[in-house]
C-alpha cells in the first residue's frame, strides 16, 4: 500500500544537532577508507589525531536525522527503501569542534506508478550553529519500491546527471571495502537494519547485509579526494551521483574519472570488480584548484 503523499510532503523531520568531534572524524574516515595503507602519512591525516583533517564527504552524515523513515507514522514500506541519488555542496571549511544544527526538509515526491515505487526528494542544510554561517547544502533521492502509486507527477527535479562519456577514462582508483565496513558506518547515525540484519536483508531481496549509499559515496569521494586532489580535503567542494546497485561489504570499487576540459568539473563512476558491475553511475564533482587554508 503507497503512503499519503501529502503527509509525507508535510513531514516533520527532526532537526538535528551534533558536535563535530575528532572521534565522529575518525571512524567516519576508517569507514570509507582511510588508513587501509597505515604508512601513508596522507591517508593517516584523516585518521589520528595530530593536525586532523575532515573528510569532505562526511558533510553527507553531518546532523543526520537518521532512518526517519522507519517511523509507521510515514506509511513507508521502509524495508523496500533504497538510496537513489546524492549530492552535496560544501560552502565552509568542515572544522573540527564545529557545533552543527542539521535541517532537513521533503521537496518532492515523484510517483513512479504502482509497479515500480516512488521517489522522495530531501534536502538537508547544515549550519554553524554559532555563527549561522551555511557549511554545506545535501541533496537526496530515496527510492521507496513498495510506495508506488501515491498520487503526484511522475517526474522528478532539478537538473538530472547525465551519462559518462562513452571513451574510456583518464584516470581510474582502485579502492577496497570494508567486510566490517556496515556494521562500522551505521555507528553514524543509520542504523537501517538492511545493512546489518541478514533477515532484513533477504527480505529485501538482497543475499546479505549491504552497505549504506552514503558509504560506497564516501569511499568514491575518498578515490576522488586521492586521484585528482593530493588528499587536500577543501578541494572537493560538490559531488552528486546516482546508485545504479547495491554494494556487498568487501567488494573493491574501481572510480573511474572523465575530466571536464578547463571547468574543474570530473564525470566519474564506480563498479564492483568482484561482480563486474556498475554500482555509482552518472557521477559529478568540482575540484578546485586552489588550496583553502582552515580546514584542519
Amino acid at each position: 500500500m503507497a503512503f499519503d503523499r501529502a503527509r509525507i510532503l508535510g513531514w516533520t523531520v527532526p532537526t538535528v544537532r551534533q558536535r563535530l568531534d575528532t572521534r565522529d572524524a575518525m571512524l567516519y574516515a576508517l569507514a570509507i577508507g582511510f588508513g587501509h595503507e597505515p604508512a601513508d602519512e596522507r591517508q593517516l591525516a584523516y585518521v589520528y589525531e595530530p593536525d586532523l583533517m575532515v573528510a569532505p564527504t562526511m558533510a553527507t552524515v553531518l546532523a543526520h536525522p537518521g532512518f526517519w523513515m522507519r517511523d509507521s507514522a510515514t506509511g513507508i514500506d521502509w524495508e523496500r527503501v533504497v538510496h537513489g541519488e546524492q549530492g552535496f555542496r560544501i560552502h565552509r571549511p568542515l572544522r573540527l569542534g564545529s557545533h552543527l544544527v542539521g535541517t532537513t526538509k521533503v521537496t518532492h515526491v515523484a510517483d513512479k506508478g504502482h509497479d515500480t515505487g516512488a521517489l522522495v526528494y530531501q534536502e538537508r542544510t547544515v549550519v554553524d550553529g554559532v555563527t549561522g554561517d551555511l557549511l554545506a547544502t545535501l541533496t537526496m533521492t530515496t527510492f521507496c519500491r513498495g510506495d508506488g502509486g501515491c498520487g503526484g507527477p511522475s517526474h522528478g527535479v532539478g537538473t538530472p546527471l547525465q551519462p559518462v562519456p562513452p571513451r574510456s577514462p583518464a584516470w581510474t582508483c582502485d579502492l577496497p571495502t570494508l567486510p566490517q565496513g556496515a556494521l562500522l558506518f551505521r555507528l553514524l547515525g543509520d542504523t537501517n537494519p538492511l545493512h546489518a540484519d541478514p533477515a532484513t536483508a533477504r527480505r529485501a531481496g538482497f543475499e546479505r547485509p549491504i552497505l549504506h549509499g552514503l558509504c560506497t559515496f564516501g569511499v568514491v569521494g575518498h578515490a576522488i579526494v586521492r586521484t585528482l586532489c593530493d588528499y587536500d580535503p577543501t578541494r572537493l567542494v560538490a559531488m552528486r551521483a546516482r546508485f545504479a546497485a547495491p554494494v556487498y561489504p568487501g567488494e573493491t570499487l574501481r572510480s573511474e574519472f572523465w575530466p571536464e576540459a578547463d571547468t574543474g568539473t570530473v564525470r566519474f563512476r564506480a563498479r564492483s570488480l568482484e561482480r563486474d558491475l556498475v554500482v555509482l553511475d552518472r557521477g559529478l564533482a568540482s575540484i578546485d584548484a586552489a588550496t583553502h587554508d582552515g580546514a584542519r
